[in-house]
């Protein structure tokens, strides 16, 4: 059983999504929290599995909310759902440890899987939304896409393979397609993305994604 703590300042919104989690065989509630420090303190009293966490909230906003209990070092991961037009605050919010993006407009079923992917330590967030999400953002922090990037010390440790991979990662690209480009077998680019998220400390490919972008290895032109 997953168990799951909504954080949204919406009573309606939480109303929804905990009467859709209600409905799910394997996903139990524990709780309902109006603004980020009361998240903060029901993630450390209830250890819930995942946070559903809004970004804008009053007083303390999901960013900080989602850093805090990232920093506790507990198991409960972080996924946040909120509205596309936030990239900004969705962009931070994944640096500060979620574990996945969604969209609140998001099929019933596509939460359930968020949910339940994000619970077992996947990313959430699909390549392609993920591209969207960082070039939306990436294009007016990061540097030029013909400036050279500087050489991250998470890099030295990549083999020539691992940082191909990383790039596509960086892209956007699944396992199929890198697998495709690479002319390598699935299983094989499964064993490479594992090696490099070990490598450069990523708990996640969203992590991994994010690395991609601040090491100069993709750009939002690339």
């Amino acid at each position: 059983m997953t168990t799951v703590l909504i954080a949204d300042d919406q009573p309606l919104q939480r109303m929804g999504v905990r009467m859709l989690l209600e409905g799910t065989a394997g996903l139990t509630p524990v709780g309902e929290a109006a603004h980020g420090a009361e998240a903060v303190r029901m993630a450390a009293e209830l250890r819930p599995d995942v946070v559903l966490m809004d970004i804008r909230m009053p007083g303390m906003d999901g960013i900080e909310a989602t850093r805090r209990i990232v920093a506790s070092g507990g198991r409960t991961r972080v996924l946040i759902v909120t509205t596309f037009d936030l990239d900004e605050y969705a962009y931070e919010g994944l640096r500060a440890g979620a574990g996945g993006f969604l969209l609140k407009d998001a099929r019933p079923e596509e939460l359930v899987a968020g949910i339940h992917a994000v619970a077992t330590g996947d990313a959430v967030v699909a390549p392609r939304l993920t591209r969207r999400l960082l070039d939306a953002y990436t294009h007016r922090v990061l540097a030029p896409a013909d400036a050279a990037p500087a050489e991250d010390p998470r890099l030295r440790t990549l083999t020539d393979r691992e940082r191909e991979v990383l790039v596509a990662i960086g892209q956007g690209w699944t396992n199929a397609e890198i697998a495709q480009r690479l002319v390598l077998t699935e299983s094989t680019v499964k064993k490479h993305v594992g090696r490099v998220l070990a490598k450069i400390g990523a708990r996640d490919r969203i992590q991994a994604v994010i690395t991609a972008y601040d090491t100069g290895l993709v750009s939002a032109k690339s």
